[in-house]
């Protein structure tokens, strides 16, 4: 069975560290973790308080309380809520743990359910994870990959300006088209 460990490194080489760019619509964010869809999180109290402090924002990654609760935050809200540690298959895993990140859970959820072939809910329940352990894997992460590319695509068409994020998101696909 997947482990999150493995997906949640892989995950974080993407997303970098502290960034606030205007053209992000998620606004302020931290290793993935953006401010306007995670208001609530408990890292944005330690991060404000660090903001003001000689070397910001790399700073950051000495606090180890902040690292535990960034770890806390991904395997709570999106590799539990994805019931990854059900799929047998590590790159799946993977592939679906980080496009949800990216991309939002219900959205990475109904591209890979439409793509097996189970009912694109946006929930990955029992079928979903049984048609996912059964299926072939190479169609599977292939089909993935290039619906993640029009996802992308589609996001450019409505928000130009993120038309500079292209070529990382391009990247960032084909990384689990193994």
């Amino acid at each position: 069975m997947a482990e999150f460990n493995i997906a949640f490194q892989k995950m974080l080489v993407h997303e970098g560290d502290y960034v606030n760019d205007p053209d992000d619509s998620g606004g302020e964010t931290y290793k993935g973790i953006s401010r306007n869809s995670h208001k609530l999180w408990s890292g944005w109290t330690l991060i404000d308080k660090y903001k003001n402090k000689s070397g910001f924002p790399s700073i950051l990654n000495k606090n180890l309380g902040l690292q535990k609760a960034i770890e806390l935050f991904y395997r709570t809200n999106f590799w539990a809520s994805l019931n990854a540690d059900q799929i047998s298959n590590q790159t799946i895993a993977n592939s679906l743990f980080d496009f949800s990140v990216n991309a939002g859970i219900t959205t990475s959820v109904r591209l890979i359910q439409s793509i097996i072939g189970t009912k694109a809910d946006g929930i990955i329940g029992e079928q979903t994870v049984k048609r996912l352990n059964s299926i072939d894997f190479s169609y599977v992460q292939t089909a993935f990959t290039v619906a993640k590319m029009e996802y992308y695509i589609h996001i450019i068409k409505q928000r130009p300006t993120n038309k500079k994020y292209l070529y990382g998101w391009i990247v960032r696909a084909l990384e689990y088209n193994e």
